[in-house]
């Protein structure tokens, strides 16, 4: 069983009058991709704040690898945040530092290094992500939409944390694009064994990436994994996972799950007719 990375009990989010959540619930395991969604103004982001103790809730706990830090002083929470990297919706790169001082920034803030090691490790971050080389030395703006997460993803793993959160990856990117990204949060996931948290409206992401779903609905959330949130009896989330797009996003990721089970089985089946190769030759050879 896996453990949880991330406790949320008994959340209360509220401004004035306003009421955000009211006693939502979730529960985050270890090396597991969750999404998060939920229609406007349901709470996904003052949600996502709590989490990263950037908005103190009303009422309830929030706890990471056991520590509530709802609890904690902002010098108590340092050491925790160094343990998790966020990639915002507009990657929030700074536009007057480099792609490689963006990306050097969270290191400069906890560690000690040298310039010139700084140099190697932020740019062996810069290559993780798919990014080209002298990508480094380029500025936001001379960059795309999609390299621009791409830089962003690579600064939230700076410092090689097991906790990454992505806030809408996806939007604004092409079909192609998108399908990349996705295709990079899974090598990520496997590679790095990270726990991911991902704020996503789209439904091929969801299915393609995600291993659990948490809706937030009336003020609360509803969790399960993909396969089962979808025969959910709450209308809004039927709604969701069954409309046209739905339908959609879901034979997409059939296929590509088929597909990608076909390529496997190919590899394998290559892989036995050469070693029977080898064997016929080293036989031979003896």
């Amino acid at each position: 069983m896996r453990y949880p990375v991330i406790e949320v009990q008994g959340l209360v989010n509220r401004f004035g009058s306003q009421v955000v959540h009211d006693g939502l619930d979730m529960e985050v395991r270890q090396d597991e991709v969750f999404g998060i969604v939920g229609g406007s103004g349901s709470g996904k982001s003052v949600l996502l704040r709590s989490i990263l103790g950037l908005q103190h809730p009303a009422a309830g706990t929030v706890r990471i690898e056991g520590q509530d830090i709802t609890r904690l002083s902002e010098q108590q929470l340092r050491p925790i945040k160094a343990r998790y990297g966020v990639a915002f919706q507009s990657g929030a790169l700074y536009s007057g530092l480099t792609v490689l001082q963006n990306v050097q920034l969270p290191m400069m803030e906890y560690l000690q290094l040298e310039s010139t090691v700084r140099d190697e490790l932020a740019l062996l971050k810069i290559r993780l992500v798919g990014l080209p080389a002298d990508a480094a030395g380029k500025y936001p703006a001379q960059l795309s939409g999609g390299m621009v997460k791409r830089a962003a993803v690579a600064r939230a793993l700076a410092l090689d944390p097991a906790l990454l959160f992505l806030d809408e990856p996806t939007s604004g990117l092409d079909p192609v694009s998108a399908t990349a990204f996705d295709d990079l949060v899974l090598f990520l996931q496997k590679e790095l064994r990270l726990t991911i948290v991902m704020i996503t409206h789209d439904l091929d992401s969801i299915f393609r990436t995600c291993n659990r779903v948490g809706v937030i609905v009336n003020r609360r959330m509803e969790s399960d994994t993909v396969e089962r949130i979808v025969d959910n009896p709450n209308p809004w989330i039927r709604e969701y996972f069954h409309g046209e797009r739905a339908r959609g996003a879901r034979i997409a990721a059939g296929a590509a799950v088929a597909a990608g089970a076909a390529g496997a089985a190919g590899a394998a089946g290559a892989a036995g007719a050469a070693g029977a190769v080898d064997g016929s030759r080293g036989g031979d050879g003896a």
